[in-house]
């Protein structure tokens, strides 16, 4: 099934990883971060954007297949996830 957002597409059947992060700032490093660690450290890093991220590698080989749905607010990636949920 293919589920189509922010001008991709993404064929469900082949992912093996979905989950939301943060994109976070701390320290003027930039990373992913989970989305309870970003709120445990909201008073000491900033964050930048919500990412829905999308793995098709299987899950014993290195990350090289990735797509990332970028949201501003955590709001809009909550119904992004709802969205996904629905084609599941």
């Amino acid at each position: 099934m293919i589920y189509k957002a922010q001008n991709k597409e993404i064929d469900l059947e082949k992912i093996t990883r979905l989950y939301p992060a943060a994109t976070v700032n701390a320290a003027c490093e930039r990373a992913q971060v989970s989305l309870e660690w970003a709120d445990m450290k909201a008073d000491v890093i900033e964050i930048e954007s919500y990412v829905l991220v999308f793995d098709i590698d299987p899950s014993e080989e290195v990350l090289k297949n990735r797509i990332e749905l970028v949201y501003e607010t955590k709001e809009a990636l909550i119904v992004a996830m709802n969205d996904v949920v629905k084609y599941l």
